[in-house]
């Protein structure tokens, strides 16, 4: 059966990040993707030049006519850009017990802020007690804890550690920030077991997108595998392919995206 993705987040119009990659990623792994829209970007490689969010009850009303219809079997939920929003979509969310990625989108590649200061409590509050898998980058998970950056593997253990007790199932803390070779990504479950996913780094400045990727590609397959570290690893594996191909399309003059459909491009 194919599982049903919805997708909660903001809109790329460059169609790098953001719901766009959400549903490609989503496709591209074997789901339905679904989206709710909770902003409007102007953005593109270089940068995001404006943001208008979508009313609360607007989000709301996106999310109920979903449910009221489709059968949903994972959720990501990305950009959420304030507090009223992040506890609209708490509230519609509070009694789905499927599995559920939270992507705590902070700030776009560029350093735009996508998530107003005030809004940290509230996902901490509304949406972390309720996820099945966290997935921070280190500059977000440092913003989750009001703390300094990791710079270690053992820093990333420590922090990975303190954003468990907020709640969620499991935290997939990503390394891509630290200096070297690897990407070592930290997968933390709320029992205590710990697993540490490295993929080699790959030189390119196109890497638009792929905490989003990463995200619903996770969700999606949460849902086909219902394993937590399978999961991970083949979205982990989905994301690296992506990125490995990036440099092969030409959009844009910044960090552009990479190629969620280039497994697809490889067979004809």
């Amino acid at each position: 059966m194919i599982p049903n993705i919805l997708a909660i987040a903001g809109s790329d119009p460059s169609g790098g990040a953001g719901i766009q990659a959400d549903i490609k990623a989503i496709s591209a792994n074997g789901g339905y993707a679904m989206a709710v829209i909770t902003a409007l970007t102007a953005q593109n490689t270089l940068g995001v030049s404006g943001v208008e969010l979508i009313g609360p009850s607007m989000v709301k009303a996106q999310i109920k006519a979903v449910f009221d219809d489709i059968r949903v079997d994972a959720v990501k939920v990305g950009m959420i850009g304030s507090a009223a929003i992040t506890k609209a979509v708490a509230e519609m969310l509070i009694d789905y017990k499927g599995w559920m990625v939270v992507d705590p989108v902070m700030v776009a590649k560029g350093g735009d802020r996508l998530l107003a200061p005030e809004a940290v409590s509230a996902l901490r509050d509304n949406l972390l007690p309720r996820c099945s898998v966290l997935t921070p980058n280190l500059p977000e998970a440092a913003d989750l804890l009001d703390c300094a950056e990791a710079k270690t593997l053992s820093e990333m253990e420590t922090q990975a550690g303190e954003l468990i007790r907020y709640g969620a199932k499991a935290v997939l803390l990503k390394g891509g920030h630290l200096i070297g070779d690897d990407c070592p990504d930290l997968l933390l479950t709320a029992t205590g077991a710990m697993h540490w996913l490295s993929a080699p780094r790959i030189k390119t400045k196109n890497t638009h997108g792929t905490g989003c990727t990463l995200s619903s590609a996770l969700a999606t397959q949460l849902a086909l595998t219902g394993d937590i570290l399978q999961a991970c690893k083949a979205a982990k594996n989905y994301v690296s392919q992506a990125i490995a191909a990036a440099d092969g399309l030409s959009v844009g003059h910044g960090h552009g995206p990479i190629d969620h459909f280039s497994f697809l491009r490889s067979k004809i």
